[in-house]
C-alpha cells in the first residue's frame, strides 16, 4: 500500500480499482509504454532543458529546440516496446504532433521573458494535514511569477483534448499542487493554475477559493480512506481499457491467470512507464537527470 500518493494514483484508483492493485499492489512490471506517454515525455525534456538554457540567456532557435526533441525520440524509441493503439496512426504522426506541440509553444511564448520562472520540474512533498496522515507529492512543470505578482503554477499537456473550463475549475492534479506550493513556499497570495495545451496551441487559467481549496483537500482524503479501506480491487472497464497496460492480466480480457501472475510478481519493481501519465516515474522517484544538474546541451 502506498504510503505517499500521487493525483496519478488518486486518478489511477478512481478510473479502475484493478489497474491500481495492478500497479500499486501487486507491483506487476511493464514492458511496454503508449506512444502518447513517450512523446509527453519527449516534449517535456525539451521544453524542460529549453528553460535551463533561458535562464542561463542562451535561448536556442526553434531549428535547435526541435533538432534535440528529434535527437531524443530516436534514442528512446523502441518499435517493439512502444505501443500503439489508436487505428489509423503511426509512430511518425506521434513524432510530428510533438514537434507542432514545441513549434506552437516556441512561438507562442519566445523569447521567454513574459514572467519570471521560479522552478522547472520542481518535485513536491506535503502533507494534506497538520497529523501528517496524508502524505502527497508530485512535480510541477514550472512554477513562475507573472508581471502582475501573482504566482503561476504551470502545466505542460501534449494531448490532443482540451477539457472545458467547467473541468478545469475542479481539477485535482494542479489543485494539490496549489496547497503544496502554498504550503511548502508559505505562500497566502493569489495562485494561479495555468494549462498549456501546447498541441492545439490553447492555454487554459483556473484560480481556486479558499473554500474551494478546503473542498478538494477533504475530497482527497476521503479517496486516500477509500484507497486504504479498498480490499475487492474491482475492475472497472471503459474506453481507456485499450490503453492499459495491465489488459493481458485483466480478467475482463481473458485474463484467466491474473491472481496468479500477480502473485508472482508480486515482489518485483514498480512499473516504469505507465501510459496514461509520462510523469509517474519522476513522480515516484522524486527526481529528473536535470534536479541533479545534468543538462545537457539542446
Amino acid at each position: 500500500m502506498q504510503k505517499t500518493f500521487s493525483p496519478s494514483s488518486l486518478n489511477c484508483f478512481e478510473k479502475c480499482p484493478k489497474q491500481y492493485w495492478f500497479r500499486y499492489i501487486a507491483k506487476v512490471p511493464v514492458d511496454s509504454e503508449g506512444i502518447e506517454a513517450f512523446v509527453g515525455k519527449r516534449v517535456h525534456e525539451v521544453l524542460e532543458r529549453l528553460y535551463h538554457f533561458v535562464a542561463e540567456d542562451m535561448v536556442p532557435s526553434i531549428e535547435k529546440v526541435v533538432y534535440r526533441y528529434h535527437q531524443l525520440f530516436d534514442q528512446h524509441y523502441d518499435e517493439g516496446r512502444i505501443r500503439i493503439v489508436r487505428e489509423g496512426t503511426d509512430a511518425d504522426f506521434y513524432r510530428r504532433n510533438g514537434v507542432r506541440s514545441l513549434q506552437n509553444y516556441y512561438r507562442r511564448f519566445y523569447p521567454f521573458d513574459g514572467d519570471q520562472t521560479l522552478g522547472i520540474e520542481k518535485g513536491l512533498n506535503f502533507h494534506l494535514d497538520d497529523e501528517k496522515q496524508y502524505a502527497v507529492r508530485g512535480i510541477v512543470d514550472r512554477i513562475a511569477r507573472a508581471p502582475d505578482g501573482v504566482l503561476e503554477i504551470h502545466d505542460f499537456k501534449t494531448g490532443k483534448r482540451v477539457p472545458r473550463q467547467a473541468e478545469l475549475d475542479t481539477d485535482r492534479q494542479l489543485g494539490l499542487y496549489e496547497l503544496g506550493v502554498r504550503k511548502l513556499w508559505n505562500e497566502n497570495g493569489p495562485v494561479r493554475l495555468v494549462w498549456q495545451y501546447v498541441l492545439s496551441n490553447q492555454v487554459r487559467v483556473s484560480e481556486r477559493s479558499p473554500e474551494q481549496r478546503e473542498a478538494l483537500r477533504d475530497k482527497t482524503t476521503a479517496v486516500i480512506d477509500q484507497i486504504r479501506n479498498e480490499s475487492a480491487w474491482k475492475t472497472k472497464k471503459s474506453a481507456l481499457c485499450g490503453w492499459c497496460e495491465y489488459r493481458a492480466h485483466c480478467p475482463l480480457f481473458g485474463g484467466a491467470e491474473a491472481e496468479a501472475t500477480v502473485q508472482a510478481a508480486g515482489s518485483a519493481a514498480p512499473p516504469k512507464s505507465p501510459p496514461e501519465n509520462h510523469r509517474q516515474t519522476a513522480e515516484t522517484e522524486g527526481t529528473t537527470p536535470e534536479s541533479k544538474g545534468q543538462i545537457r546541451l539542446l
